[in-house]
C-alpha cells in the first residue's frame, strides 16, 4: 500500500449504526472507550449524532497537534454545535475565529487574576453557610449539595445580587435544565420531538429561562450605578467592543452559558473529591491537614487528581474547516476530532498506577506536558478554569476543616451520564462528622 493509499483511509472504528453507536456512546461513554482503544488503537472512527463523523484521539501528540493548531482550521465552535440548542448561537463556546475573540475578550476581566482574588471571601461565605447545615451523621447526596451551592456562587458572579422572586425562579428552572439525561438531548435538534412530553416539557422550561434572564438584563440595563458594580452582567453591560454594544441576544447566550457551564462541572468535581476521599483515609488525612495548614497547592491537588481520575467532560471537540492529517490519515473537512480526556487521563503511559487516587501525581511538576486536560486546550482552554480551581479549593478546605467524611458503603459508585457530564451515580452520598 502506497503512502497516499493510506493516508486516503479513514481510521478504523467500529461498524454499527449511527443510532446505536450514539446510544452506546452516550450512556456508557466511560466503559466503550477504553474497549475501543484496545480494539482499534489511539485514533478512532465514530459515527455518532448530531455530529455524525467523530475522530476520538487519545494519543499526546495527536491531541497538541490538534490544540496548537490554527483556530481557523480547528474549529471548536462548530465543534460544541450539540450545546447550540442551549447556550445559544452566539455564546462563547459556539462561536469561532473573530467573533469568539470579541465574546472572550468581553469576558476575560471576570476571572482575571485580580477578579478571582476578589471572589474568594464570597466563596468562602456562601461555602460556610452552606455546610453549616450539612446533617451530622446521617447519609445525603454530596453531588446535590455541591450543585445547590455553585449554583449561589454563579449567580452571584454573573449578576451581584442574588434575592429577589425572578432570580429564585431562575434557580428553580436552571436547576431543571441541567437535570437531563442523553435521550432529552436528542430533543435538543428536533423540533417534532419538542412538541411531545418531556421534550416538551424541557424546551418550555427553557424558554422561561430565556424570559427571566431577559428580565434581568432589562432591569440592569436601567441601573444607574453599572461602574460601581463587578458583577458579570455589569461588567458587560459597561463596555463596548469597538463602539459596538452586545445585544440582548449576546448577553443572553453569555450569560446563560456563563450559569451552566460555570456551576455543574465543578459541583461534579467537588462530589467526586468528596466520593475518593471518603474512601481514602490515609488522602483524606493528608487533605484535612492541608485544610488546617492553608496548603492550597494539596487541596487543589486533590481536584485535579479528582478530575484526571473521574473526568466531568469526557473529551473536548474541534470540527475540521479543511483537510487536515493526523495520526498519520487524512481527515475531511466536516469532520470533528475529539481528544479524549477519559482515555489519555486513564493513560497508564502518563499516570502509573492509573485507576488509584494520588493527590501527590500533581505535586512536584505534575503529570507531563499535554496529558491532563480537563479545561480543553489551546486558545480555547476554558477561560473559567482558574475560577474553578479557586472555588474548588476554597470549598474543600472549609469542609475539611469541619468534618470528616463517610462513604455510605465501600463500594465505589460507578460513573452516570447526566447532560453532557459524567457524574457519581448514586450522587456521591456520604456522611459528616465533626472535628470539633
Amino acid at each position: 500500500m502506497t503512502v497516499d493509499a493510506r493516508y486516503r483511509k479513514l481510521p478504523p472504528g467500529p461498524r454499527a449504526p449511527l443510532p446505536v453507536q450514539t446510544l452506546l456512546y452516550g450512556n456508557f461513554r466511560h466503559v466503550l472507550m477504553p474497549i475501543l482503544r484496545r480494539r482499534y488503537g489511539d485514533i478512532i472512527h465514530l459515527r455518532l449524532y448530531p455530529e455524525r463523523d467523530v475522530i476520538q484521539l487519545a494519543n499526546v501528540e495527536d491531541i497538541k497537534q490538534v490544540f496548537g493548531g490554527p483556530a481557523k482550521v480547528f474549529h471548536a465552535g462548530e465543534g460544541n454545535q450539540v450545546l447550540k440548542p442551549v447556550m445559544g448561537e452566539r455564546s462563547v463556546l459556539l462561536t469561532d475565529e473573530d467573533v469568539h475573540h470579541r465574546a472572550r475578550r468581553l469576558l476575560v476581566p471576570a476571572f482575571s487574576g485580580s477578579a478571582l482574588r476578589g471572589y474568594r471571601d464570597m466563596i468562602t461565605e456562601l461555602t460556610e453557610r452552606e455546610v453549616r447545615r450539612w446533617p451530622a451523621g446521617r447519609v445525603f447526596p454530596a453531588a446535590e449539595r455541591m450543585r445547590v451551592l455553585t449554583l449561589e456562587i454563579i449567580l452571584r458572579v454573573v449578576f451581584g445580587v442574588t434575592e429577589g422572586p425572578r432570580l429564585d425562579e431562575l434557580r428553580r428552572r436552571l436547576v431543571r435544565m441541567v437535570d437531563i439525561g442523553v435521550l432529552d438531548i436528542f430533543g435538543w435538534h428536533n423540533e417534532r420531538l419538542r412538541r411531545h412530553g418531556r421534550w416538551r416539557r424541557a424546551h418550555e422550561n427553557q424558554l422561561a429561562v430565556d424570559e427571566l434572564i431577559r428580565a434581568e438584563i432589562a432591569g440592569r440595563r436601567r441601573a444607574v450605578d453599572l461602574a460601581d458594580r463587578s458583577d458579570v452582567l455589569s461588567r458587560l453591560l459597561s463596555v463596548t467592543v469597538e463602539h459596538d454594544p452586545l445585544t440582548d441576544d449576546e448577553l443572553r447566550d453569555q450569560l446563560v452559558t456563563l450559569l451552566l457551564a460555570g456551576h455543574e462541572t465543578t459541583a461534579t468535581a467537588l462530589a467526586w473529591s468528596f466520593h475518593e476521599l471518603s474512601r481514602d483515609p490515609v488522602t483524606s488525612g493528608a487533605a484535612t491537614r492541608a485544610a488546617d495548614e492553608g496548603d492550597e497547592k494539596y487541596l487543589e491537588a486533590v481536584v485535579k487528581e479528582a478530575l484526571r481520575l473521574r473526568p466531568v467532560v469526557p473529551e473536548v471537540a474541534r470540527k475540521l474547516t479543511e483537510e487536515t492529517e493526523i495520526g498519520g490519515f487524512r481527515l475531511p473537512a466536516g469532520f470533528v476530532v475529539m481528544p479524549s480526556i477519559v482515555m489519555v487521563h486513564a493513560d497508564s503511559r502518563h499516570y502509573p498506577d492509573p485507576s488509584r487516587f494520588r493527590p501527590e501525581r500533581f505535586l512536584a511538576g505534575g503529570p507531563e506536558p499535554g496529558a491532563w486536560f480537563p479545561f480543553g486546550g489551546g486558545v480555547r482552554r476554558c477561560l473559567g478554569a482558574g475560577f474553578s480551581l479557586l472555588e474548588a479549593t476554597t470549598v474543600l478546605r472549609e469542609v475539611l476543616s469541619r468534618y470528616r467524611l463517610c462513604p455510605e458503603r465501600a463500594r465505589p459508585e460507578r460513573p452516570r451520564p447526566r447532560n453532557i457530564t459524567v457524574v457519581p451515580g448514586r450522587g456521591a452520598r456520604i456522611s459528616v462528622t465533626p472535628r470539633r
